[in-house]
């Protein structure tokens, strides 16, 4: 399995057979560099989306194009990308994606695309290859934590912790000690805007007993 950050909330998972381009926003992202947008973009499969907000559909629909992966999410967000093939499902629904097997959960954010309503904000369960990736999608700290890490049990959490629009460092690792049993956890939706936390030090050093990972952009997390 490879989990590579491709800046701010966007991420590439290579597991079971399936390239996951999670809420990929490569163009205009301040983190991102474009000489790396065809390593990025690569042998793609499926393009899974959080929710509907520019910061991770604004490039949607040229990626969709370009790599002809179907897009993946709740039905009211599918439905404004259905120019392109969708794979439309809900919380507490499950989809085989390649061989990795992903199911939607809560997330408490919001959700549009512009001014179109974009179903409801989701977070995602991504299990193959012995593991369990949990991406929260932007939130906040949610007593459905609780039942998500007991019923699914992450080993691998994908955790926003910029503040500000989401959890921030400190609330991020409260839900890491609290709800779930990280093994290994990867920072995201920081460092991009002034407005949102610039390191993700404050995550690693209050979690002492779990391997944060603070990746470059493009460098792959392998497991």
């Amino acid at each position: 399995m490879k989990i590579t950050w491709l800046g701010h909330a966007s991420f590439r998972i290579e597991i079971e057979g399936a390239v996951l381009l999670i809420d990929p926003w490569l163009e205009g992202n301040p983190s991102f560099p474009n000489d790396y947008r065809t390593a990025a973009l690569a042998g793609a499969t499926h393009i899974l989306l959080t929710h509907g907000h520019f910061d991770h559909t604004a490039e949607v629909d040229a990626i969709a194009k370009e790599t002809g992966a179907p897009v993946v999410g709740i039905p009211e967000l599918c439905a404004i990308f259905d120019a392109h093939e969708t794979i439309e499902f809900n919380k507490g629904g499950t989809v085989e994606l390649g061989r990795a097997l992903v199911s939607m959960v809560q997330a408490t954010h919001s959700s549009s695309v512009g001014s179109s309503y974009a179903g409801t904000e989701s977070g995602y369960m991504i299990a193959g290859e012995g593991h369990t990736i949990y991406v929260s999608g932007d939130t906040d700290i949610m007593a459905d934590m609780d039942w998500m890490g007991d019923f699914y049990n992450p080993d691998i959490g994908i955790l926003c912790c910029g503040g500000h629009y989401t959890m921030g460092m400190e609330g991020a690792a409260y839900a890491a000690k609290r709800y779930f049993d990280f093994k290994t956890v990867i920072p995201c939706h920081y460092g991009t805007f002034p407005i949102l936390a610039q390191s993700a030090q404050p995550l690693v050093d209050a979690l002492p007993d779990v391997d944060v990972r603070t990746p470059a952009v493009m460098e792959a997390v392998e497991i």
